[in-house]
């Protein structure tokens, strides 16, 4: 056990009941007797499903630490609350909807040299067509205005180190793209000059349920949110360097 890497998985749930036991455990089994020992950190966020329960169980055979929340705080709260909660220097990042593939972790890894992010690169995208187009769409308008290019800045599948985190979590206003988190996140990591790489990791399609697609009429109120708060982004970035 001492000469294992100690690696904490954060991953955010609301609502993955149906799946968050399959999920969480196929992380535990790929890794049972490999050179990594990994613990998870679940930031449940007011979930009226099932959730918690399948999570609880999960905490009788593993290493996890669940915070859990009676009203929803939103994705980006979530995720920021998990991973200030990691106590390991090795940190990894998952979405809980079974998207990831725990296989690849070890990709992640086997880039990542301890000072840098390794970024998943979901290649082929498994999203349908309308998510895809308002992807590529902001991808173009968020690079003009950050001038930070990567191939998929919204990929939720990353390793890198407790440091790392802890330095892009205390920069200003944390969280101001509520629809991007990740967009933001990955561009306060380009702007503290941080080091980023990119692998390509497999996108599965979700095992039930769908991925968060926002009805037609709420996409111009959303873009026009995002689009704001892009522009108090590149703000904020430009008095990181």
């Amino acid at each position: 056990m001492k000469n294992k890497k100690q690696i904490t998985i954060v991953t955010p749930v609301h609502n993955e009941g149906k799946t968050i036991y399959v999920t969480i455990e196929e992380f535990f089994k790929i890794y049972k007797d490999s050179e990594i020992e990994i613990k998870f950190i679940i930031s449940e966020d007011g979930s009226t499903d099932n959730s918690v329960f399948e999570i609880e169980k999960l905490k009788e055979k593993y290493d996890i630490n669940l915070i859990s929340e009676i009203k929803r705080k939103g994705y980006s709260h979530a995720v920021i609350d998990g991973l200030r909660s990691v106590e390991t220097e090795i940190v990894c990042f998952i979405d809980s909807d079974g998207q990831c593939d725990p296989v690849d972790l070890n990709r992640l890894l086997n880039k990542f040299h301890g000072n840098n992010i390794v970024i998943g690169n979901r290649n082929p995208r498994q999203d349908k067509i309308l998510r895809l187009f308002i992807s590529k769409c902001f991808k173009v308008l968020y690079e003009i205005l950050t001038k930070v290019k990567l191939n998929d800045p919204s990929c939720p599948y990353f390793i890198t180190s407790k440091t790392n985190i802890d330095k892009i979590l205390t920069t200003r206003d944390i969280g101001i793209l509520t629809h991007g988190f990740w967009w933001e996140f990955y561009a306060r990591a380009k702007y503290l000059n941080l080091d980023i790489d990119e692998v390509v990791v497999k996108h599965r399609k979700r095992g039930y349920g769908s991925s968060v697609i926002f009805k037609p009429s709420a996409i111009p109120f959303i873009a026009s949110k995002n689009l704001y708060n892009l522009f108090k982004l590149r703000k904020i970035l430009k008095n990181l360097n």
